[in-house]
């Protein structure tokens, strides 16, 4: 009988994960290894897979396009993302990085805030990351923290959306959406800038087109998210 040589790499990933079954139960949150081959999820602790009611054996069939369409707020991979990626082109393993998610326990629920640490738990032969681990936790919905991190995603996520009208607006017309979201009239802000009330009024309404809204809210919105004001 011809015995199978086994694949070092599958071997260095079995050992890596029975060694954080030993400890994840004593950890204060969720602990996740994703497979950094495929970004599938190579495990996940019993906390994690009872918050989501869903099998082991069931999480890791998913590809991981699936797990975060499934489990996740697309909106917020811009945020974490490029943060998870400069940390694998790091080559410092003590390295981590912290990331706010929003997560829902199935495609119809609502989405809760939890926080995220990750870092490289394995690399191979040629010093690359195999595993991340990922300790998970849920931030408590009344806690300060939650109402922050959502404004803040929220307007970075505004940012993302609606950079390529913003970059439209020439420097003239920024500062008037400035005096505008400030609550300056047309005569007021054609003082300041020491140009005719008409021109004024022809710029905003330029701004309104090219940010295609009519909405004063949405205006000023602009001028907080881009530093404006």
């Amino acid at each position: 009988m011809i015995k199978m040589k086994s694949n070092p790499t599958e071997e260095a990933i079995r050992k890596a994960i029975s060694e954080v079954i030993k400890i994840a139960d004593r950890m204060p949150g969720v602990v996740i290894l994703h497979d950094v081959r495929d970004w599938r999820i190579a495990w996940m602790s019993a906390w994690g897979l009872k918050q989501l009611n869903v099998s082991l054996e069931e999480l890791t069939s998913l590809t991981a396009a699936e797990y975060y369409s499934t489990y996740f707020n697309a909106e917020d991979s811009a945020d974490y993302v490029p943060k998870i990626l400069k940390l694998l082109e790091n080559d410092k393993d003590d390295d981590f990085c912290t990331v706010f998610q929003q997560v829902r326990v199935a495609a119809e629920a609502d989405y809760v805030w939890h926080m995220s640490g990750s870092k490289v738990y394995l690399r191979d032969d040629y010093n690359k990351p195999l595993l991340v681990i990922t300790l998970a936790s849920p931030i408590d919905a009344m806690h300060h923290m939650t109402s922050k991190a959502a404004r803040l995603l929220e307007e970075n996520n505004f940012l993302r959306r609606n950079l390529h009208r913003y970059s439209t607006l020439s420097g003239r017309e920024r500062e008037i959406l400035k005096f505008l979201a400030l609550g300056k009239s047309s005569g007021d802000t054609a003082e300041l800038m020491f140009i005719s009330q008409n021109t004024v009024e022809t710029h905003r309404k330029n701004i309104k087109q090219k940010l295609n809204t009519n909405s004063y809210y949405e205006l000023c919105e602009y001028a907080r998210a881009y530093d404006l004001i």
